[in-house]
């Protein structure tokens, strides 16, 4: 995805106090939702431009590519918002498991 394009996607965000947004991850073909993080603006942009998801860890204050270290990538498929344009939804083919825990998805309490 171009430039121009992500700016405009990001333009139309409403993030929040502390410049985030939540981002929900959901298995493309399946529907399985998988996780929820934060992605700021940088990391929306790395997202559209690369087509690998990327997000802003809170912890660390720093961008996080999902699968980085672990090899455990998510590749975008498809990038949505809501209709109130403060929350986005990342459809996403995942390579193993999504979540820290070692499950598939992070949904199972």
């Amino acid at each position: 995805m171009s430039n121009d394009v992500a700016d405009r996607v990001i333009g139309r965000l409403k993030f929040n106090e502390a410049g985030l947004i939540p981002a929900v991850a959901q298995q493309h073909d399946t529907g399985e939702m998988l996780m929820l993080a934060w992605m700021n603006a940088d990391a929306i942009r790395e997202t559209l431009e690369t087509g690998r998801v990327c997000y802003f860890s809170r912890s660390k204050g720093r961008l996080w590519r999902k699968g980085e270290s672990s090899g455990q990538i998510q590749v975008l498929k498809e990038f949505r918002f809501d209709c109130d344009e403060d929350a986005v939804l990342l459809l996403v083919d995942q390579t193993g498991v999504a979540c820290h825990t070692g499950r598939h998805n992070c949904f199972f309490h």
